[in-house]
């Protein structure tokens, strides 16, 4: 029977801290020796991997994203190692080239990344400006993005504290009307913040955030005469916020401070004789460098594949009987 063909592979560490990349007792190291039969031995700033060239070129994968992990958030565990080797098993993620780019988080489930052409735009846009404002339709991943960029710069260091807001404005139900005291009425108006930072970190790592006020989650109103500096702010839903409410919020930004405001100029709940706060800022501050734009349509629609044949629906409804979504 002929041998397989053997061979090796050298890895660079640079500008890695060998111990976090190694963990306790090499623990960093030990779940690629068990899912792998080939070698894989450190010497100083060196990774040698030798095997069939299969596992090597698996292993070598998973060694450059293990190296993007630790220099993203600044640590690495056996866990993330494990979740790792079974993204890169599955071919979900192989970094490379500009992979690095489109890359915004590692979640607890799975990377978090930019998908389409828009949102490869969005995620360039945010490095560039410390104020972004996302508009577009529904589904194409403007909060849930914002969130990432959040979680991404709090794990970073970069920032201190994550505030995020939305305009509680009544869209067809009365808060009076709703049982309970006022954060049991108000916590529907925030549940979908709630619901993108649950998927991206542990249950008692974000209770541990929240607990300490390092992730505030707040109605907009309770944004009036605050400074926030080394924070990510992200208002949601700013099509609700009247011109002063978003002239409020956008002058509440401190020192290495960014914000991100993201909505969906289709869908203003407020009276019509209100206009909206979104609106407005899109000409008056289309020309002020370090405040960017970027807009969605519903090319950019990720959630399920029926949502994007809704809205084309509506549109064609809306549009044949001049009416507004």
């Amino acid at each position: 029977m002929e041998a397989l063909t053997q061979v090796e592979k050298n890895i660079k560490l640079d500008n890695v801290d060998l111990l976090s990349f190694l963990g306790i007792n090499d623990g960093n190291i030990k779940p690629i020796e068990e899912r792998f039969s080939a070698n894989v031995i450190v010497r100083g700033d060196n990774v040698f991997v030798q095997g069939i060239p299969e596992e090597v070129e698996a292993v070598e994968k998973v060694v450059k994203e293990m190296i993007f992990v630790l220099n993203t958030t600044g640590k690495l565990q056996s866990s993330d190692v494990f979740t790792i080797i079974d993204l890169t098993l599955q071919g979900k993620e192989i970094i490379n080239g500009n992979e690095f780019d489109n890359i915004v988080l590692y979640s607890k489930k799975d990377v978090i990344k930019a998908k389409t052409p828009n949102q490869i735009v969005y995620t360039k846009s945010v490095r560039e400006n410390d104020i972004l404002f996302a508009i577009g339709p529904a589904g194409t991943g403007k909060t849930f993005l914002a969130v990432a960029f959040a979680v991404s710069a709090l794990k970073k260091g970069i920032v201190k504290k994550i505030i995020l807001s939305r305009p509680a404005v009544e869209a067809g139900e009365s808060l009076g009307f709703l049982p309970g005291d006022f954060r049991e009425k108000i916590d529907p108006y925030l549940r979908p913040l709630y619901d993108a930072l649950e998927e991206m970190l542990p249950s008692d790592q974000l209770r541990n955030y929240i607990e300490k006020g390092m992730i505030e989650i707040v109605p907009l109103a309770y944004m009036r005469g605050r400074t926030l500096n080394n924070a990510y702010v992200i208002l949601d839903e700013a099509q609700n916020a009247t011109g002063m409410q978003m002239k409020m919020f956008l002058t509440r930004l401190g020192p290495n401070s960014k914000a991100i405001i993201t909505g969906d100029i289709t869908q203003i709940d407020l009276p019509s004789y209100s206009q909206s706060g979104l609106v407005q800022v899109k000409e008056i501050l289309k020309n002020i460098d370090g405040v960017g734009f970027v807009y969605f349509d519903k090319g950019d629609v990720v959630r399920h594949k029926l949502v994007k044949d809704i809205i084309n629906a509506y549109e064609k409804h809306y549009n044949n009987n001049g009416k507004r979504a």
